[in-house]
């Protein structure tokens, strides 16, 4: 563990404790190997070797607890990068304060895992806490006073929420309800949730789950039409940084989404580092079809952070020196690395921005960035394609009308057209275009709503109904007995109507008047020039 006079090279012991047969897996693995050939390909007089001992967890917190303390106690491990997840991570950090073994984690966000409490947890990856106030300069940026997070129902779901909810407090932006799902919930209880949502007002849905559980849940609202216009939705990192890993058939279920991930600048190196990584995977694993993430890129630098950090003079005395020296000496460790400058402050990797992406076409473009210094009011974004290929941001919210439109009969007349014409724009008279001043004054007051109401304008054809009387006595008839939710039009107000159905207050003046022909009186004319 650092620099010896014999010459030979010493091991350091290093245990990974990671879902080992999932594909992403393999991702994070390939990269920490390059990690560990590019560093001693660049450091040949360093004397130590980080050897690596790979355990599957299996995605199960019981599993990686076991398989983390087998290498403690069997193979002497002297720190251990992982595991996953942060559930994971919360178990396998206790081990490492009882044994006085560093747990370095690239991948485990949540904020719930307490540093304080967790002596010997490293996270060389963001807090998931850092990214609310990205989330919450959006909803500000638009004006939603309404959302509603959707979140799993595990340590990852719901370590992040109560910093969310803070910051949503803090722009004076409600959370009327919080929609919980199961991590392992059947295709019929997403449903079931999302029909409840889809029966509230608000349409500003933050979703905040892993891709598993994620990507089936935008599936299901896809069928139930909750990605069309007049929907906003948003995902948190958890899912923006998987998007590069997303199969087309994903894509096309989260059109219009936003979604936000840790900024890292596209520099030559990472286009370099890329470009190696895709040859190695595909010759390693010709039958996955992965993209390099985020996390592959974190996983790359704490390697080489941890290459570094054994190597480090003050450590030369005694290879078996583990805990509270590698602890500090990561911890003080600083570098230009991958994701760029790699430094970790309080144990854990600090972030100085978010990319802000929306998912449109068969990808996703970059329409701006998040810095911390901008907080909640300085946020510039190129112009947004929201869900049902909308250019307009959605209102945030609407009065559900149980998955129908509200329906508007307006008068087929002739003359006076300059109040209300319905022209026929069909050959079998099925479709009608409606314009006028009548027209006009709904459309602008239902526009100075702060919510969207779905509405369609059905002309209503005279005496439709067989119903005895005038045909605008029979037009308010079919409001009254509610084949209409509302008529339109150049409707007078009379006693007889009243009785049956409410009037707005009227915005014309009624009544009938005569024009005649006015004589001039010259005499009264005082510029007269005779």
């Amino acid at each position: 563990m650092g620099q010896n006079t014999t010459g030979e090279v010493e091991e350091f012991q290093v245990g990974v404790v990671i879902d080992a047969n999932t594909s992403v897996a393999k991702v994070w693995l390939t990269c920490m190997d390059m990690a560990l050939s590019d560093f001693y390909a660049s450091h040949k007089n360093y004397k130590t070797r980080l050897v690596l001992h790979v355990m599957d967890s299996k995605n199960d917190v019981l599993d990686a607890s076991s398989a983390a303390l087998h290498l403690i106690q069997n193979v002497k491990v002297q720190a251990i990068i992982g595991p996953t997840t942060s559930a994971q991570a919360i178990n396998v950090a206790h081990l490492g304060k009882r044994y006085q073994v560093p747990i370095i984690s690239f991948s485990a966000t949540s904020p719930s895992i307490s540093l304080a409490q967790n002596p010997y947890f490293i996270r060389t990856s963001i807090n998931g806490s850092s990214q609310v106030n990205a989330i919450a300069a959006i909803v500000k940026k638009f004006g939603w006073r309404e959302v509603v997070p959707l979140y799993e129902d595990t340590e990852y779901g719901h370590g992040v929420i109560p910093y969310l909810m803070d910051a949503f407090q803090n722009i004076n932006t409600r959370v009327p309800y919080r929609s919980v799902f199961p991590s392992a919930a059947t295709d019929d209880q997403i449903t079931q949730e999302l029909n409840k949502l889809g029966k509230m007002r608000t349409r500003v849905l933050i979703l905040h789950m892993l891709s598993p559980l994620g990507l089936r849940v935008f599936k299901k609202a896809k069928v139930l039409g909750m990605m069309n216009k007049g929907y906003a939705w948003i995902i948190t990192s958890g899912l923006g940084t998987d998007l590069n890993s997303f199969e087309p058939s994903d894509i096309e279920t989260m059109q219009g989404v936003l979604g936000i991930r840790p900024y890292i600048s596209q520099h030559k190196e990472v286009a370099a580092f890329e470009g190696r990584w895709k040859i190695k995977f595909r010759k390693e694993y010709p039958d996955i079809e992965r993209k390099l993430d985020i996390l592959g890129i974190w996983a790359y630098d704490t390697t080489w952070a941890m290459a570094s950090a054994v190597e480090k003079p003050s450590n030369s005395s005694d290879i078996l020196r583990m805990g509270p020296q590698l602890l500090q000496d990561l911890s003080n460790f600083k570098f230009e690395g991958l994701s760029g400058e790699f430094q970790l402050v309080d144990r854990q990797l600090q972030s100085d921005a978010f990319q802000i992406l929306n998912i449109c076409g068969s990808g996703f473009r970059d329409i701006g960035i998040w810095k911390p210094s901008d907080g909640t009011n300085k946020l510039n974004l190129q112009p947004v394609i929201w869900p049902g290929d909308a250019k307009d941001k959605p209102k945030g919210w609407e009065i559900p009308l149980k998955d129908r439109k509200l329906r508007i009969g307006v008068p087929i007349k002739d003359g006076f057209n300059e109040f209300v014409k319905t022209t026929n724009i069909s050959c079998n008279g099925t479709k009608y275009d409606v314009t006028g001043y009548c027209i006009d004054v709904f459309t602008a007051a239902i526009e100075m709503l702060p919510y969207c109401v779905p509405h369609e304008f059905i002309p209503y054809k005279k005496n439709e109904s067989g119903k005895a009387g005038s045909y605008y006595d029979d037009l308010v008839h079919q409001v009254e007995v509610q084949k209409f939710d509302v008529a339109v039009g150049d409707v007078t107000i009379t006693a007889t109507r009243s009785r049956h159905v409410d009037f707005t207050l009227p915005y014309t003046e009624g009544g009938v008047s005569m024009i005649v022909l006015v004589k001039k009186d010259l005499s009264k004319d005082t510029w007269l020039v005779l």
